[in-house]
């Protein structure tokens, strides 16, 4: 895997089991794991559950790995379908509740250009 291919941390509607997940992922991931994200809150809208940065923050979520020659594919939809609702995506630090293995991942998170609840 590159150094930019990175696992997709996902919270909301793309975990599994969610609408978006089966709706996006299915037959695309290799690898699914819970992990939480320190450092962030989770909201549940208006539209969408987001992530906004937070000092002392968590947010409980799964870790994908895509699937063998899937990278490309679902890198390019996730890319597609969340910045349009206002989220962008940021490399951040994981931990991977099985083990508490700290894993660099791609997560998409609240632009700053919009207003968040407090």
């Amino acid at each position: 895997m590159a150094s930019d291919e990175l696992p997709f941390f996902v919270y909301g509607t793309l975990r599994p089991g969610a609408y978006n997940h089966d709706r996006f992922l299915a037959g695309r991931i290799g690898a699914e794991t819970d992990a939480v994200l320190d450092g962030a809150v989770l909201y549940d809208g208006p539209g969408y559950p987001y992530v906004v940065p937070a000092e002392k923050g968590r947010v409980v979520g799964t870790l994908l790995t895509p699937a063998p020659g899937a990278y490309g594919e679902l890198f390019g939809l996730l890319d597609r379908l969340e910045p349009p609702v206002g989220y962008e995506r940021v490399a951040k630090d994981v931990v991977r509740v099985r083990d508490g293995a700290r894993v660099p991942a791609w997560v998409f998170w609240r632009r700053r250009t919009r207003p968040w609840a407090r």
